[in-house]
């Protein structure tokens, strides 16, 4: 059995930062993919970033340059640093391991 439990969101105004947290645990004998991803009202779900075993980063384009993605490997953390954030951003946001199990998910609302 594997959780993660995710932490961090919240409501920010435009221009604000958030960061996200992922800890997973349970019987995970390598992590090879830790992603983000959010849903908006109405929308799919899709891939905001993600890291991989080699230390790789994926970002979609809507957040280069504004989020950063990142993992503690000992504590079987993934971290998503929010920066400059945009009423667009706003989602529930669900981490991933594997591309296996998720996250309960984590609302972030930015109002304009």
């Amino acid at each position: 059995q594997v959780q993660l439990v995710e932490s961090g969101g919240g409501l920010v105004q435009a221009g604000g930062s958030l960061r996200l947290s992922c800890a997973a645990s349970g019987s995970i004998r390598s992590i090879n993919f830790m992603g983000w991803y959010r849903q908006a009202p109405g929308k799919q779900r899709e891939v905001v970033a993600a890291i991989h075993s080699g230390f790789m980063t994926n970002y979609a384009d809507s957040v280069k340059g504004r989020f950063t993605i990142s993992r503690d490997n000992g504590k079987n953390t993934v971290f998503l640093q929010m920066n400059s954030l945009k009423p667009e951003d706003t989602a529930v946001y669900f981490c991933n391991i594997n591309q296996l199990w998720w996250g309960q998910g984590t609302q972030v609302t930015v109002s304009s």
